[in-house]
């Protein structure tokens, strides 16, 4: 539950029209995270209106470059790889802009780009407490899509605060996808990263991340 704090700064960043910037509602203030480059931090600086979305999609992390990230100008490498995977799920998208017209909602569990392979555990968690509040900011959502381990870790850990049981279990993602999980008491899909050029390398993956991408669109038609 937001302080009133927090719901002042939701209001005030709002518009006259319902909008709101997503940057100004959220963030980080003290960076405690120390195996995370600062410097590419980014919360999605973009207006939308709450009731517009209908689908969140959580990657891993920002990219090392801000200029690859979802809502950079240009061809990005977040860009394309995410419209390639939605095109694999039969949805004709040319651009970003088009897939956030489908009401979807793109963003990252750690607000900050890696330094190595991998996400230290209390980065994720840490983290995750931004990511509440951002997914607050969006009671509409009818399926959340988590991109890979770091999202399905931060889920988790925004369930355990809420006394929850855990929303996606232990196991290989392959073992534990197709069953039907729930987060905040819709459907969560657990999935493999489409943001980054990791996106090319397993056909298996890409094959996989299609059918959840189709599996989520289809609950929002």
């Amino acid at each position: 539950m937001a302080s009133s704090s927090e719901t002042e700064r939701v209001l005030g960043a709002k518009e006259a029209d319902g909008e709101m910037r997503v940057s100004k509602c959220v963030g980080c203030e003290e960076f405690p995270c120390a195996d995370v480059k600062h410097e590419s931090y980014v919360i999605p600086d973009v207006d939308v209106r709450s009731d517009d979305v209908s689908i969140a999609m959580i990657s891993e992390a920002a990219p090392a470059n801000p200029s690859d990230y979802y809502y950079a100008k240009g061809d990005s490498s977040f860009q394309l790889t995410t419209v390639q995977a939605f095109n694999d799920a039969g949805a004709s998208v040319p651009s970003m802009r088009d897939i956030v017209d489908l009401g979807v909602y793109l963003t990252t569990a750690v607000k900050c780009g890696k330094t190595g392979y991998g996400i230290k555990a209390n980065t994720i968690k840490e983290c995750s407490h931004i990511l509440e509040k951002e997914l607050d900011l969006f009671p509409d959502v009818k399926a959340f899509m988590l991109m890979g381990d770091v999202a399905i870790r931060a889920i988790n850990y925004i369930a355990k605060r809420a006394g929850e049981a855990r929303v996606i279990p232990a196991g290989s993602t392959y073992k534990i996808r197709g069953r039907e999980y729930f987060f905040r008491g819709k459907r969560a899909f657990p999935s493999y990263l489409q943001a980054g050029p990791s996106f090319f390398i397993e056909k298996s993956k890409r094959r996989m991340i299609a059918e959840d991408i189709a599996a989520a669109l289809s609950l929002v038609k």
